[in-house]
């Protein structure tokens, strides 16, 4: 299975676990339309692939990258609030954490990282970097 045809087993996974978070939070997804309601908070997700590495050669190949989720949240409360949300999803998402979804195993490698909060729009924004890798046969 080339890495490429396990990118989509991968976001599936990574997605799956975003969605089971409770409380729920409204998700845009990307590159599916997702109209903000003023004054409510949500998540964005973008999936960033790294290149993937050859720790065996002939063997297998590592897909490897970050699953960003940045919260979305009304300006002018305080970060609190949104702080709060951010560690919950770190901790969601904790180091040594397995997901599977059509016979790839996505695993959290490193703990997650919680950014440095930042305006967006009437928003304020922030990212949560969850560290994945998944061993793909080659």
């Amino acid at each position: 299975m080339a890495v490429a045809m396990s990118e989509p087993a991968i976001r599936i996974a990574l997605e799956t676990r975003l969605a089971a978070l409770t409380p729920a939070i409204a998700i845009a997804y990307e590159n599916v339309s997702y109209t903000p309601i003023a004054g409510v908070p949500y998540a964005r997700v973008a999936l960033m692939r790294a290149q993937p590495a050859n720790p065996e050669f002939g063997t297998f190949l590592q897909a490897q990258g970050i699953f960003q989720v940045t919260l979305e949240y009304p300006q002018n409360v305080g970060p609190g609030v949104a702080e709060a949300r951010a560690k919950l999803l770190a901790d969601w998402f904790y180091r040594t954490l397995s997901l599977a979804a059509s016979g790839v195993v996505v695993t959290i490698n490193r703990a997650s990282y919680i950014m440095a909060g930042f305006v967006d729009g009437d928003r304020w924004a922030v990212p949560v970097r969850v560290f994945y890798s998944a061993n793909i046969p080659s």
